[in-house]
């Protein structure tokens, strides 16, 4: 028999609880037994399949998450997380590992991840051919991969996306103007007793809710994502109304006559141009972080990172031409961050996939080097090159001139190609993710030498997006730091809880929904309740 639903395990051992059990002829269950026998039989079994899993595969990537806290400025410890993604487009959890607060060197950091990678599969370190990870451990992953030539390394995309709004706040002066102008708009609007009053009120009448603008908890340098100030930017858009009705009150026209600071905000909010340039600001901001929330819920593979730039450049086209901004300056920008995030190996997985062929006038399904710069197709010779055995390296561009000249059968190429709507959010996706692989393994066999390296390739994810732990996880690890049997619990119950989301492909980020549930608990209750979703079978 097996319980339906949920209850928490500090109730389990409650009399009433206990009488209920009793009556409907259940036996009795306590936290002790719960977070002893049976987590270390429900590890033991998530343990085994996960080695199963990554026994079977020929190769796997290893990825990585966490060497940047998302709290920076509270200095609380990192908890670094790694996960095994697999040929056949699965991922499994490894381990979580806690770093300490402060930042990580590069060094360490590169120690960490090799451990990790000997830690999967031993002496046989060549079935890990590459590994993803946060966009600071950039270095480190440089490092590894000069070691270790049949490895590609590769920074996250989500943080390349995301670091391009803190680019443009420090290197584009509109963004500069806007963000200064808000805080200043916000601080008065929060901290003026009148003015907050005629805010709230006039709030309440317009959008039916009443409280403060949202303002930047730390220096915005240090923020994340700025998450916080493009919540700040939001408010202040949303209540554009509101504003100018508390400009034009009593209350604040008297504060005016007698406040710089308040003449200014009231010229400012009556201005067309601050509210122009507010929503240009705003709309930049929403496009990069839409973007960036696309990629790491879809999780993308690293052929498709030249396209998603190409995209985002000509958004960011759309965006200038909307608002008539300049295009130089920002076309910079957008440049310079490309740049630094990429990696040889985008351009020669997006040669690779058979999803990219392109069909030229002849009828051909052909590779798409006519989208790459020179640079980029030298890259792709240097790269396959680097990834073959030096034996047959010339044999592999031997191959890739072939491939170049011949591509791929059209009826092969076009049912890779195939599409269909994902009914979750209604966009076009590749039918058979796996069927790039599969063409490389069976039509197009011929190419020995390419072949192996395309299909070690093509399948490497560009993001690290994987489990993310909540708040009572952290909070675990914290507490018992010191405790190596209260480490070792909680590694189990991160793992299990790991391994049971993975395994149903929900990577979802439960801190925001379930926080301030945590934090109303106990943190043994709530990791408890993360590892034993169900009541067990009794």
């Amino acid at each position: 028999m097996r319980f339906v639903g949920s209850v928490s395990f500090s109730s389990l051992e409650h009399p009433t609880f206990r009488a209920f059990l009793n009556q409907v002829g259940l036996p009795c269950l306590s936290r002790r037994e719960l977070s002893g026998a049976r987590l270390d039989n429900r590890f033991y079994e998530a343990k085994s399949e996960v080695e199963a899993r990554i026994r079977d595969a020929m190769f796997f990537q290893v990825a990585c998450n966490g060497w940047k806290s998302n709290k920076c400025c509270s200095g609380e410890d990192n908890l670094v997380k790694f996960g095994v993604n697999l040929p056949n487009g699965t991922s499994v959890f490894h381990k979580a590992v806690m770093t300490g607060g402060g930042a990580v060197s590069s060094k360490y950091a590169e120690e960490i991840m090799w451990e990790a990678v000997t830690g999967i599969c031993g002496s046989g370190s060549q079935r890990c051919v590459g590994i993803v990870s946060d966009k600071y451990m950039t270095e480190a992953l440089r490092n590894l991969e000069i070691q270790y030539q049949w490895m590609v390394n590769i920074s996250c995309q989500v943080q390349g996306f995301v670091s391009l709004i803190k680019d443009f706040s420090k290197e584009l002066q509109l963004f500069r103007t806007v963000i200064e102008n808000c805080l200043k708009l916000a601080n008065f609007v929060n901290n003026a007793s009148q003015v907050r009053s005629s805010f709230q009120k006039y709030r309440m009448q317009v959008l039916d809710y009443t409280g403060l603008l949202r303002v930047p908890w730390c220096r915005c340098d240090c923020v994340k994502d700025f998450a916080p100030v493009y919540a700040m930017l939001e408010d202040v858009l949303s209540c554009a109304r509101v504003l100018q009705m508390v400009i034009l009150d009593e209350a604040c026209k008297l504060i005016c006559a007698e406040d710089p600071v308040a003449r200014e905000v009231s010229a400012m909010v009556q201005s067309e141009v601050f509210w122009n340039e507010l929503e240009a600001v705003y709309s930049l901001m929403k496009l990069i972080r839409g973007m960036a929330q696309d990629i790491e819920t879809e999780r993308p593979l690293i052929g498709e990172c030249l396209p998603l730039w190409q995209e985002l450049k000509a958004k960011v086209k759309e965006w200038g031409a909307r608002f008539n901004i300049a295009e130089g300056q920002v076309e910079k920008i957008v440049e310079k961050r490309f740049r630094k995030n990429y990696h040889p190996a985008w351009s020669a997985a997006f040669i690779l996939d058979p999803r990219y062929l392109m069909r030229d006038t002849s009828g051909k399904y052909l590779p798409p080097f006519k989208c790459l710069t020179h640079e980029q197709e030298k890259d792709v010779d240097k790269l396959i090159t680097r990834l073959a055995s030096r034996e047959e390296a010339h044999v592999a561009l031997m191959e890739l001139m072939k491939w170049r000249s011949e591509g791929l059968d059209p009826l092969y190429a076009q049912a890779v190609q195939v599409k269909q709507r994902d009914p979750l959010t209604g966009k076009m996706k590749i039918a058979n993710p796996q069927g790039s692989r599969l063409v490389w393994e069976t039509c197009l066999s011929e190419y020995k030498t390419l072949g192996k390296v395309a299909i070690r390739l093509i399948f490497l994810h560009a993001t690290s997006s994987g489990f993310k732990c909540n708040w009572s996880c952290m909070k675990w690890f914290c507490i018992h730091r010191n405790s190596r049997a209260g480490l070792e619990r909680a590694q189990k119950m991160i793992f299990i809880a790991a391994h049971s989301k993975l395994d149903k492909r929900d990577l979802s980020n439960e801190e925001e929904k379930d926080g301030e549930l945590f934090r109303m608990a106990g943190c043994e209750d709530d990791m408890l309740n993360e590892v034993f979703v169900e009541a067990p079978s009794v």
